[in-house]
Order: C-alpha cells, then structure tokens, then sequence
C-alpha cells in the first residue's frame, strides 16, 4: 500500500474495541454461548482478538488462524512471506466459536478462515466480530459484531496498524500495469 493517511487514531481505535468488548459480552449472553473460544486470523484480527480475549476474561486460550493456503487468490499472489502457524490449543468440536477479523471487505478471508476450522473440526456455531466492516463483499457472509463501517473510493484499502498502538490507516492500491490511476478524491 502506498500514499498512506491516518483513518482512524489510537483513541479512536481503543475506544471502538472497547465498545465491541461490552457488546460482544451482551451478545454472548443474550445467545446463551457460555466459554466461546476466541479465535484470531493472522496478523490483525489474532491482534484485535488478544484485546477482547482480555477484556472478556475468557477462560480457554486464545486460537490463532493463518489462511495463507487457503486463499482462493494463492496461485496469484503466491505463498505469503509471512506465513505462520494456525494455533487452536483446543478442540473445536461442538464449541461455540468467535471469529475475529480487523477488517472485512471481500469476504474471502472468512471463507478462507471457515475452511481451516472446519478442517480442524465441527463447531456448533461461529460468530463473526470485525474492527471494520467495508463495501466491497463478493460472498455472502455478514458479521454478528461490527465497530465500524467504511465506504471506500475505488482502490482504497484499511490496514489496521499496531499492535501497540493501533492505528487504521488508509492507502491506496497502486493501478497494475497498463490500468489507469483513479482520480483523485
């Protein structure tokens, strides 16, 4: 990502986690989902997760998923410099699941995300908590907790920056070759 702005500050960001802490409490409850397991995907989102994880003083560990090979897009972009571990210290059979993501635009990182779980086991449920939920899905998934909402130009993307301190910063796509820049906006 090049040309880089800040979208939301520290504060800001804090402040909307925090949020999402008491109201992801209120929907567990309000659900029933007594000891969920928290489940991050790599690098954000298990960022993001480590957050509520301590807010809600959950119990059981916290999970941490890497969908690098289970992109749909991996023949494209290849293997990821940064590939890590998927880390799910229990079962998740019969478990009610958190899923937590920085970000949802497409939604082909949750299906990505979904696949590896359910490689790993059946869960009886997965709820899905994003820092940011954006324009942009091409599947059709919706998450059960959202701290904020963006509609963006055409060939803008947010990137949560962090973890200490988070920061959502704004930047632009630079046009593959032989396409034309957006205009400005």
């Amino acid at each position: 990502m090049s040309d880089t702005d800040l979208w939301k500050t520290t504060a800001e960001v804090e402040t909307c986690i925090w949020g999402m802490g008491r109201d992801l409490a209120a929907l567990l409850q309000e659900q029933r989902k007594d000891a969920p397991l928290m489940i991050g995907i790599h690098t954000g989102g298990v960022w993001l997760a480590q957050r509520l994880h301590r807010q809600l003083a959950l119990a059981e560990p916290l999970g941490q998923l890497d969908i690098s090979f289970y992109r749909d897009d991996f023949t494209r972009i290849g293997v990821h410099p940064q590939v890590r571990p998927s880390r799910l210290p229990v079962s998740v059979d019969d478990r009610h699941i958190v899923l937590v993501d920085d970000v949802l635009q497409t939604g082909r990182t949750i299906r990505a995300a979904l696949n590896v779980l359910f490689d790993y086991g059946r869960p009886a449920s997965v709820l899905l908590a994003v820092l940011v939920e954006r324009d942009g899905r091409e599947l059709p998934l919706e998450p059960n907790l959202v701290g904020l909402r963006a509609r963006l130009a055409p060939g803008e993307q947010l990137k949560l920056g962090g973890p200490d301190p988070f920061r959502l910063v704004l930047g632009r796509i630079p046009p593959e070759r032989g396409e034309t820049p957006a205009p400005p906006s």
